[in-house]
């Protein structure tokens, strides 16, 4: 939870009706939970009315537990590949409690799988659920939004970057998790002045029954709760509607609202977190300067997401960009660097494992070379405007493991320094 010091723990959110997808279990659920503490309506828009033989929770267990949490709930079958559905529940909404003052498009579906591997029904799901249905539900929505006095839409989406990489793996779901992101971009400008309309996505991969089994067991201790989503969703969510077209992460924004203790959002408190990567590939680019869509006014271009990646980040996003079987093979080394100053911490490039990889945290296996330094001259030395060589022998570069494997990464960075 946000800190009891937060201006965010008021009741800012009492007598609004939220009408969430998927808030059955989840994400979706947590953020119903959050706006239920505060005395909110909840729709609880989603599929499951029996139990499900391997997923907990239904509509009706999640109202029960929104009700014993303050909020007053509706649950309403629905599945929002099915338009009438949709609406049906929409106007239950309207007719129990007056209104809809927020839509949260949670609803999702996801197959990580390449081209060839993903049967044309997980195609015509994820195409179908993640964009025509949070299409549909915003439509559809959008009349009884613009009555409110404060309307939002929060899609949960990745910002749109277009780097090949984050296509590669799993084209499909990417495509279908950008049109969430799409309708963000169009609908805020769109609305502008009548509903705010703005993206939520995590840094790090967030515990879920969809992550229990994408990543098998013992994933969950590196994982966060859906604690962070839901008090990252209740900041946005108590944002003047002038607050739009946002792609936000998380963490970055809880951080602005004075949040310091991220240990209380983990499954296991002092683990180093897992990058989004295993179930979420898109989670690097909410950490990035991509597209965040227009600007709405002084507080947009303050926000979370109009800001950069730090230099050091940056650096290894571009790094990740540039790997190729060729570089790992030429190298078969894994290099571990421990970085000082803004920006820094533990981070690290796999020359060695099929594909190469880089990220923050110590590397997937032991690290051949572990080099430290500050992180200018890190950001420097990759750029090309500090050779290795000479932060080396200035004490600069402090290196500790196989000198021959750093030699070769020098060789790989002069390779690099273009797109760098």
């Amino acid at each position: 939870s946000l800190p009891s010091t937060s201006p965010f723990t008021f009741r800012k959110l009492a007598g609004c009706t939220l009408f969430i997808t998927g808030a059955s279990r989840g994400i979706g659920k947590a953020i119903a939970l959050k706006a239920a503490k505060d005395g909110a309506n909840i729709v609880i828009a989603a599929k499951t009315a029996e139990p499900h033989p391997t997923l907990p929770g239904t509509i009706y267990t999640a109202a029960a537990e929104i009700e014993a949490a303050g909020g007053k709930a509706l649950p309403c079958v629905v599945n929002v590949r099915e338009e009438q559905q949709i609406i049906n529940a929409v106007e239950n909404a309207v007719k129990t409690f007056g209104g809809i003052d927020i839509l949260v498009n949670n609803a999702s579906a996801i197959s990580l799988t390449g081209t060839l591997e993903t049967e044309t029904k997980k195609v015509n799901l994820m195409m179908d659920v993640n964009v025509r249905g949070t299409y549909l539900t915003s439509k559809t929505c959008l009349p009884h939004l613009r009555k409110s006095r404060n309307p939002h839409i929060l899609n949960l989406s990745p910002p749109m970057n277009l780097n090949p990489m984050w296509f590669k793996n799993h084209c499909a779901y990417t495509i279908s998790k950008y049109g969430m992101s799409m309708c963000v971009l169009g609908m805020a400008e769109e609305f502008r002045g009548e509903v705010a309309v703005n993206a939520l996505w995590p840094k790090t991969a967030i515990h879920t029954a969809a992550m229990d089994m994408l990543g098998g067991s013992g994933i969950e201790k590196q994982c966060r709760k859906t604690d962070i989503l839901a008090d990252a969703a209740y900041c946005i969510l108590t944002k003047p509607k002038s607050f739009t077209g946002n792609f936000i992460i998380d963490e970055v924004l809880l951080r602005e609202e004075g949040v310091k203790d991220f240990d209380v959002y983990a499954i296991a408190p002092g683990k180093t977190d897992l990058p989004d990567e295993n179930a979420f590939k898109e989670e690097k680019k909410l950490s990035g300067s991509q597209h965040e869509g227009p600007d709405g006014g002084k507080e947009n271009t303050e926000s979370a997401a109009a800001k950069p990646l730090s230099p050091v980040a940056e650096t290894f996003r571009v790094i990740q960009g540039a790997m190729s079987e060729e570089y790992v093979r030429m190298t078969q080394g894994v290099f571990q660097f421990e970085l000082s100053g803004d920006g820094g911490g533990t981070w690290y490039i796999d020359l060695k494992t099929k594909g190469g990889s880089t990220g923050c945290g110590k590397p997937p296996v032991t690290a051949d070379v572990v080099m430290s330094m500050s992180s200018d001259d890190f950001v420097k030395m990759f750029t090309g405007k500090l050779k290795p060589t000479m932060a080396f022998m200035s004490g600069k570069l402090r290196i500790k493991g196989n000198m021959a494997l750093a030699i070769k990464l020098e060789k790989m960075l002069s390779q690099l320094n273009s797109k760098l």
